[in-house]
């Protein structure tokens, strides 16, 4: 493995300060909840670390720390493709309704990705639109209108939005003319500056430095032009170890969320390498049928359609165009016969250290021999040459710059057909397409054996076309990996593979930049699988002959029994009490925590008319009736939902909490129409968590262990780059070898938190068999149940009232730990966990539910000395007091010396 160098970590003051402040249990203004403005307006749900940085700029703005010292210059340090043009549409939203900015300036480096970000802000026909059609704030239509110029007088309700280059806007700061914005026109009105790609905005090289240095002039002359402008800029790329940029930034970085995390956090595909000495002819046909298997094996084993991209990345303009005239002739001139002798051809010439993925796809093609006369055709058809973009030009300004802008820039929408895309340039700032699958470095120039400049350039180029598809699976879309890494799914689906030419030092500079950029790839060789198997002692003992697993049972659930929302769990029948919270506390009125200090307060009703209602039914698209029709499906009118029959709203008073130094009779239209809002929000949540076609029951089945717990095979995934990233991830798979008899398989393919877990528990066997004849503990790893449809019953499911959305698939905590003595028999459920923590909260509170409503299960066969049990998540070292909690259930206490432990 390549030992990556050791970076120092620098401080960062204003970041250390907001950590600080998000972690500190006496932050006066508490975790900020993104606003409901926000996302009832976006398109795309927040992921968690985009609404740590939107928080980590509220408290930047409203924190006491940060009174004195106007905060209005921030960076977000955020990797390729996590999502920073949302994080800015979130922001415009939050700085216009917040602080009432309705200007904003967009800057850009490149044409490209300006024309990129007008389609994600403005242009509401764009696939990319990153808007909702109708952006509505409080009861009000908000209109997002691109200008050249901001107006002197401004209409209310309207966000003023120019887009630029850094370039233009510059030159129209120092050269004066008709129609351009000069300095005094940025001092008019308060702005806000947002500058994507922000490394370009900083002095690097003596060549660019004179222009750079203007870039940065012009936007400090802009910035400080009024008091209340503002400046947020992004970039995935910051070179703190530049000792210019390290003083610029180091009090301006507000947020990271780097490349490693990035790909920890599973929001990427996989890298692979496939390093090979074929011509590149060989190499544009391996591609080929590569990139046709993907999408043949996605739609014959899965029912879902993917339009795998493949990319020819070429040194010189000159030969990349004859590199197109070959792929032309290559499919042109292809036949049954000239595709088995390619077959037979790699047959000949294959070896262990070949790549499995193409490995796969060869003994895939090798099986339809009746059928290649099919599979040419569709090879032709899928990489026609109306089906190829040449994105090639004399210039250098990247491969979004001149022409094909609309067909780069929508590869994922499926009535754009293009497949392969040949360029010199590499992807550019801008280009996210996410259904790139391939990209193959032709051997193009003998001279050209790669450069330190050339391979980090190619290994940024990997990085950003590692960008994860969401691709249907089972009608719904993941944004995350959804298979073990490695596995065949996971090569075939969530993988980009870099092919590469096989040269020595041209290698060893590529490897050195990935590992540099701390990416986490392999070689794509054959890696076998690797057998887990039940201990054959195991298999002697009664646990193994007659003991049982047990699960609850689903049941599903028809249209006719919610007739009330009582069956959701909303309460029809008693008054409704709201808190008030005040409109000069720093937060959205649609917080759900009292955020006012009341030591006397009183209960004000509200009086009302069905205009209220009507107003906040129409901007809450939950109650568009075509969205309250699907939760309710008896439900027959608007009007219906409002009457007796269902919220029964006119016959029930609704009182707000207000502090006695308020007079609460004064509330005007907009508190009202507030406070009612936040009632009916509290309603949808309760509808929508309490319906479901399919729901778990108090009832558990108990499975025989010795049908259920089977061998099964498992890949260890291969890295050899992004070491540090490697050794510091709790979550990197490793198999160990187990010879404990408490451990029923012979070894574990597992991950840093779960092996430390099973060691923790592995201290305390000798304690538990005190009171326990029978202790063993059982990975439920997914695999094993793979090839057998019976085990899917082999989920947790949410059972009984009080259960939200989230829950209701189910799912299978990965360890029991089986206690059983003469008396009776306990089953715990345990699941590690070293990441998405607060995104999979809901597994660990169906966990605690088994223990609060222990009184709601029952057993199918009317046991009584069973006991179903959970714990809380378990995290390294044990940050949660997993294992106390699991001595309590077992011992009914503590285990001896976990009180010195952490």
């Amino acid at each position: 493995m390549i030992v990556s160098r050791k970076v120092k970590q620098l401080p960062l003051p204003l970041y250390d300060e907001v950590k600080e402040l998000n972690e500190s249990l006496f932050n006066e203004h508490g975790a900020l909840e993104t606003p409901e403005y926000i996302t009832n307006n976006m398109v795309h749900t927040f992921r968690y670390y985009q609404d740590a940085a939107l928080r980590f700029f509220h408290y930047s703005q409203v924190a006491e720390t940060f009174r004195f010292r106007n905060v209005n210059h921030v960076l977000f340090n955020m990797a390729t493709g996590s999502g920073k043009t949302d994080l800015m549409a979130g922001l415009i939203l939050y700085l216009y309704q917040e602080y009432g900015y309705q200007n904003f300036l967009f800057l850009v480096n490149t044409n490209g990705v300006l024309n990129k970000t007008i389609d994600n802000l403005t242009n509401q026909s764009s696939e990319k639109y990153l808007y909702t059609p109708n952006i509505e704030i409080d009861g009000e239509r908000i209109e997002i209108r691109q200008v050249q110029s901001f107006p002197k007088t401004q209409s209310k309700n309207t966000i003023y939005l120019k887009l630029a280059t850094v370039q233009r806007v510059a030159a129209d700061i120092y050269t004066q003319k008709e129609n351009s914005m000069g300095a005094e026109d940025y001092a008019r009105d308060k702005l806000v500056i947002l500058g994507d790609e922000a490394h370009h905005y900083s002095a690097s090289t003596k060549s660019e430095k004179e222009a750079e240095q203007s870039w940065e002039k012009a936007i400090s002359t802009i910035l400080n032009a009024n008091k209340d402008n503002r400046l947020l800029e992004f970039t995935a790329t910051i070179d703190l170890e530049n000792k210019n940029i390290y003083e610029k930034y180091k009090d301006k970085v507000l947020y990271r969320y780097t490349l490693d995390r990035f790909i920890q956090d599973k929001y990427s595909k996989n890298v692979k390498r496939i390093q090979s000495s074929n011509t590149d002819i060989d190499n544009m046909m391996n591609a080929v049928l590569l990139s046709e298997y993907r999408r043949r094996y996605a739609l014959e084993e899965h029912g879902t359609y993917i339009k795998p991209v493949i990319m020819f990345k070429s040194q010189r303009i000159e030969a990349s165009n004859t590199a197109h005239e070959q792929f032309n002739e290559l499919i042109d001139t292809l036949t049954v016969e000239s595709l088995k002798a390619f077959l037979d051809r790699q047959s000949m010439i294959a070896s262990e250290e070949d790549s499995e993925t193409l490995a796969l796809a060869h003994d895939y093609y090798r099986g339809r021999e009746d059928d290649l006369s099919g599979i040419v055709r569709d090879i032709k058809r899928e990489l026609a040459p109306s089906r190829i973009i040449n994105a090639n030009d004399t210039s250098q300004s990247g491969i979004l710059e001149r022409g094909h802008y609309e067909a780069l820039n929508s590869l994922e929408s499926p009535s754009n057909l293009y497949r392969v895309v040949f360029a010199v340039a590499r992807l550019t700032e801008g280009w996210d397409v996410l259904n790139l699958f391939d990209i193959v470095r032709l051997s193009d120039d003998p001279k050209a054996k790669g450069t330190k400049a050339t391979t980090m350039s190619e290994a940024q180029l990997i990085g950003r076309g590692a960008r994860y598809y969401p691709f249907l699976l089972n009608g719904k879309r993941s944004f995350t990996r959804r298979f073990d890494d490695d596995s065949k799914d996971s090569l075939i689906m969530e993988t980009i593979h870099y092919h590469t030419i096989n040269e020595p030092q041209y290698l060893k500079n590529l490897v050195n930049a990935l590992d540099e950029m701390n990416l986490p790839t392999g070689e794509d060789k054959k890696n076998p699988l690797l057998d887990v198997k039940v201990k054959p002692a195991f298999k002697l003992t009664d646990v193994w002959k007659y003991g049982k697993i047990y699960y609850n049972e689903t049941i599903e659930v028809a249209d006719d029994y919610y007739d009330s929302l009582e069956k959701y769990g909303v309460d029809t029948k008693n008054d409704v009490v709201i808190p008030y919270i005040s409109s000069l506390k720093e937060v959205s009125y649609k917080d759900t925590k009292v955020h006012e200090n009341y030591s006397n307060v009183y209960n004000v009703p509200i009086t009302f008319d069905k205009r209220y209602l009507e107003k906040i039914m129409n901007r809450l698209s939950f109650y568009h009736f075509s969205n309250l029709k699907r939760y309710i499906p008896l439900l027959k009118s608007r009007e219906e939902f409002l009457g007796e029959k269902w919220l029964n709203i006119f016959n029930r008073t609704i009182y707000v909490t207000v502090p006695q130094t308020m007079d609460g009779t004064k509330l005007n239209p907009v508190e009202k129409l507030n406070i009612l809002e936040r009632y009916f929000i509290e309603v949808s949540k309760q509808i929508k968590s309490g319906y479901s076609k399919e729901r778990g029951t108090g009832k558990f089945i108990g499975y025989p262990i010795k049908e259920y717990i089977a061998n099964y095979r498992k890949r260890v995934p291969n890295y050899d780059t992004g070491s540090a990233f490697m050794q510091n991830d709790p979550q990197t798979v490793q198999r160990y070898e187990l010879k404990e008899d408490y451990y029923v398989y012979d070894s574990a393919i597992i991950n840093l938190t779960e092996k430390q877990l099973i060691d923790r528990i592995a201290e305390r066997v000798k304690e538990l068999e005190e009171v326990y004849t029978d202790v063993y503990l059982i990975r439920m790893d997914e695999n094993m149940h793979r090839e057998s449809a019976k085990n899917n019953k082999l989920k947790l499911h949410q059972f009984g009232s009080g259960h939200n959305e989230l829950s209701l698939a189910g799912f299978q905590p990965d360890f029991i730990l089986y206690l059983q003595n003469s008396d009776y028999f306990i089953q715990i459920f345990i699941e590690p966990k070293g990441r998405n923590i607060e995104e999979e909260q809901w597994k660990e509170d169906l966990l605690m539910y088994i223990n609060e409503h222990e009184a709601e299960i029952i057993f199918e066969d009317k046991i009584d000395d069973v006991k179903i049990k959970g714990v809380k998540f378990y995290t390294m070292d044990d940050g949660r007091g997993t294992i106390k909690q699991i001595g309590e259930i077992a011992l009914g206490r503590a285990f001896r010396g976990l009180s010195i432990e952490n």
